[in-house]
């Protein structure tokens, strides 16, 4: 179920307008912030944003113009721990209330039709398996539904719905930046040739066994983006001690891609005309 698009497609000085897809992935979600710091540096901004489990924590803080250095610094102190608390509610054996309390901390009782960057946000009706893109509504409350790990989070009310995790109906959110007329879209991938957990815990197995089924669903996604960013993070454990080469690893396999995204971002006119390059050499003669 797809709620309406009210934006129209944007174009800046008749550039054509990007749209990023920021995808689950837990832990790796620092391998975001590393992306969006490559695009800061080179004067690339995303006109319309969507995400999926971390990737929508980050790309709705991205979106309301936290800065990306708050936002590291944020995700450096995050644990499971931080962001678990146990829960009475049926269908899960915790909360993850923390996550609405840190939205709301950065940015109050916002809700996501007001953010700046025109955002979606991806969650699934763990009654009937039914995609929900999110562009209206409680943003705290938002991102609390897309990060919530069924069975081991308790599901979240959204509008008489019981709601989870994104991860299980659109892991790469590419689709919703279609439907707001996005001209170019970038899928950011996290979980490009991974490894998966040791199954020494319940919860890795749980984890894994998600994550197969996900990665499987994904490879259909991938395709209907027009380019991928995906950070080589497997050989690494999920775990905090990694953040900062998670970061690292979004940064550069970003910086591969900037070239890229200046061609395809141009105006068609100039696209026509030699792309990048050949636009720079009219300028200079």
């Amino acid at each position: 179920m797809t709620e309406p698009t009210t934006s129209g497609q944007l174009r800046k000085n008749g550039k054509r307008t990007l749209g990023l897809a920021l995808s689950g992935g837990a832990t790796r979600g620092m391998a975001h912030i590393g992306v969006l710091k490559a695009f800061e540096e080179n004067n690339i901004q995303a006109d319309f944003l969507a995400g999926t489990s971390i990737g929508a924590l980050v790309a709705a803080l991205h979106a309301f113009g936290v800065p990306l250095l708050d936002i590291r610094a944020k995700a450096e102190e995050m644990t499971w721990l931080s962001i678990s608390s146990p829960t009475l509610a049926k269908g899960g054996l915790f909360s993850n209330k923390a996550i609405g309390e840190l939205i709301e901390e950065f940015l109050g009782d916002a809700r996501i039709e007001d953010a700046p960057i025109p955002l979606a946000i991806i969650a699934t009706d763990i009654s009937n398996g039914d995609k929900l893109v999110l562009r209206r509504g409680p943003l705290a409350k938002a991102v609390m539904a897309s990060t919530c790990v069924p069975g081991i989070f308790a599901p979240i009310e959204w509008n008489g719905r019981l709601v989870v995790d994104g991860f299980l109906v659109e892991n790469v959110p590419v689709s919703p930046l279609r439907e707001m007329k996005a001209d170019f879209v970038v899928g950011v991938n996290l979980s490009a040739m991974r490894d998966y957990r040791e199954p020494d815990s319940m919860l890795n197995i749980m984890m894994n066994a998600f994550e197969i089924a996900v990665d499987a669903n994904t490879m259909n996604v991938l395709s209907k983006a027009d380019l991928l960013i995906e950070p080589i993070l497997y050989g690494r454990k999920d775990s905090e001690d990694e953040l900062p080469a998670y970061f690292d690893k979004g940064y550069e396999a970003a910086l591969l891609k900037i070239p890229r995204l200046h061609e395809a971002l141009l105006p068609r006119r100039s696209r026509s005309q030699g792309g990048f390059w050949g636009s720079l050499r009219s300028i200079l003669k």
